[in-house]
């Protein structure tokens, strides 16, 4: 008899090499895969105090400096809801307006991104709290 195996999860990075913001959060997300690899709990890849004990599944990193495909900001935009367009695409009033802008031009697109593909959920900037949460959230 045979089991089948569960395919990792997806976190993906949108990344920009010079911005300081995204390298510490492309670099946090290596640790914390790196260590939910090795089966070390969260706390142990972070420093901070307030997050509570737990571990995390593994799961595959994908850390890219390409934009991201017109499906994947539409995709992105509904993780997000309207309170979110704003920090994924500069100057966006809206999931619409969003999406005719990166359309026109794809450095509207703010980086860094953190997208948790099969969870549904992505995180705009370098808020480490928010991204911990948002990977110990998986299970």
């Amino acid at each position: 008899m045979f089991r089948f195996r569960k395919t990792l999860d997806t976190v993906t990075v949108f990344h920009k090499a010079s911005s300081p913001a995204s390298t510490r959060v492309a670099n946090l997300l290596k640790q914390l895969s790196a260590n939910a690899q090795s089966g070390a709990t969260i706390d142990q890849a972070s420093d901070h105090d307030s997050q509570s004990k737990g571990t995390r599944d593994p799961f595959e990193l994908n850390i890219t400096e390409d934009p991201p495909t017109v499906d994947q900001v539409q995709t992105i935009l509904e993780y997000v809801g309207a309170g979110g367009v704003p920090r994924i695409i500069n100057g966006a009033r809206d999931n619409k307006d969003a999406l005719d802008k990166f359309k026109k031009n794809k450095d509207s697109f703010l980086r860094p991104v953190t997208v948790d593909w099969n969870n549904g959920k992505a995180i705009a900037g370098d808020n480490e709290s928010e991204i911990l949460r948002l990977l110990k959230a998986q299970k």
